[in-house]
């Protein structure tokens, strides 16, 4: 690792805490280096990476962390940067990109690359780091500290939910601009000590939670899914699907909630404990995906009664495959 070479991140984003803590985690390993990150969305995913165009490829690295790509041209585009002596290096957890892989898709001869669904992309990222570091016998007290960031964000983005203050952090860091929420987290000392800005960034993050839930609540559409004993319940939010849905969690025993962002246009799929629908394969007939118990996708909608109309495709689909 040479403190000659470009090294650049591309993660999701922009406020996805597990997309922002890779950033955190590879910025911590290459001080020193001259480091980039940039955060993309999965809608823009392809053409932030066939963007990357490194003027010396022998002196440069990309990692893509926590977020793939559809398009076989970003394929050709990375393989070429791969041939030019690039290192490209892939690490994610996604059950979609990872079933795209095994089918055939995102064919790309990595550097390395990290395909592993227990953790989040940042753990797998930092364990990667830290074990590569201890190989080559490199000091990365920075990258250590970060321990405790890392199994926040782990615990939240794979919607576990069973550390205090996982889902606070992830709070304030989805009300910040991504910039100054990946400034902040960078800085951010091993005890997760909250500053002015993101004790601010939380209040404000609070305040918008309940009124998005107030939206959900008064969009709601429910659609029971006959033999099966799933009940499909799509609404409307501004952002917060996730908190929406682990709120309702405690109404319904076996559901798949959709949420519609209205800032986004995208659709949070979330489900029950007791639920056993795939999430990400149901949303990748949406052009999406994500993991078993949450997954995100798109679809055309009409401007009203958007939450029926979820409700029922979700049913037909779920209702066809249950049958079937």
């Amino acid at each position: 690792m040479g403190s000659g070479r470009r090294i650049t991140l591309v993660s999701h984003g922009p406020n996805c805490l597990d997309g922002l803590t890779c950033a955190v985690v590879a910025a911590r390993y290459f001080a020193g280096c001259d480091f980039q990150a940039i955060f993309s969305s999965n809608r823009d995913i392809d053409d932030t990476l066939l963007e990357y165009n490194p003027d010396d490829p022998a002196a440069s690295e990309l990692w893509i962390t926590d977020i793939s790509w559809r398009e076989t041209a970003t394929d050709r585009h990375l393989n070429a940067l791969v041939e030019a002596g690039a290192g490209v290096y892939w690490v994610d957890h996604h059950k979609s990109a990872l079933d795209r892989r095994d089918e055939g898709g995102l064919d790309v001869s990595f550097t390395d690359h990290v395909l592993d669904m227990s953790y989040a992309a940042s753990r797998l990222l930092f364990n990667y780091l830290r074990d590569r570091a201890a190989k080559r016998g490199e000091s990365k007290p920075g990258l250590l500290a970060l321990e405790n960031l890392v199994m926040l964000a782990d615990d939240v983005d794979r919607w576990i939910l069973a550390r205090d203050g996982s889902r606070r952090l992830a709070l304030a860091v989805r009300a910040m601009e991504h910039n100054d929420a990946y400034r902040v987290l960078l800085s951010m000392d091993s005890n997760i000590t909250y500053g002015d800005e993101l004790t601010q960034a939380l209040e404000k993050a609070e305040r918008d939670m309940a009124d998005s839930l107030k939206l959900a609540r008064s969009t709601r559409a429910a659609t029971d899914i006959a033999g099966l004993g799933v009940c499909i319940v799509a609404a409307e939010c501004i952002d917060y699907a996730g908190e929406i849905a682990d709120n309702w969690k405690k109404e319904y025993d076996n559901a798949v909630f959709a949420l519609f962002d209205r800032r986004s246009g995208a659709i949070s799929l979330r489900r029950t404990p007791s639920c056993p629908i795939d999430q990400a394969s149901h949303a990748s007939r949406f052009d999406g995906g994500g993991h078993a118990a949450a997954a995100g996708c798109t679809m055309q909608l009409p401007e009203d009664g958007r939450s029926t109309e979820i409700a029922i495709r979700l049913a037909e689909i779920v209702g066809s495959e249950g049958s079937s």
